[in-house]
């Protein structure tokens, strides 16, 4: 049995692209009010007017936005990106095991006299304290 269907090809490859463009504008958009929203630079009265211009003109205001203010909004981005990996950076070193080798050892010979690991393993843990 073969379907037939009303809707051609052509149109189904139309929907999926203005479906894709609209996604992608929804993505703009979300970046431009976010950056609106952060910045520090400006006035709240220029926030609102940034903003009742996307609400009023959403395709201009937009294209407007990012027209005007790229430089701007990539250098915010910027910022906030290595204030991000600096502050993972500094919590990484907060939280990360500060032991000299002798103290590593000295575990690692305890967990020898307990039993709880072999000569062998004793070995390993102690070479790799030794290499660090």
């Amino acid at each position: 049995m073969v379907l037939a269907t009303s809707y051609p090809l052509l149109e189904v490859f139309w929907t999926i692209l203005f479906f894709f463009v609209f996604v992608v504008w929804v993505w703009i958009l979300f970046s431009v009010l976010g950056d609106i929203f952060r910045r520090h630079d400006e006035s709240r009265f220029t926030k609102v007017l940034w903003i009742l211009l996307l609400v009023v003109l959403p395709y201009l205001g937009v294209f407007v936005y990012l027209i005007s203010q790229h430089g701007g909004m990539t250098e915010r981005t910027l910022e906030r990106n290595k204030a991000a990996q600096s502050q993972l950076d500094q919590f990484m070193r907060s939280v990360a095991v500060k032991s000299d080798p002798a103290e590593q050892i000295a575990k690692a010979k305890s967990l020898l006299d307990n039993g709880a690991i072999t000569q062998a393993e004793f070995e390993q843990l102690k070479q790799k304290a030794l290499a660090a």
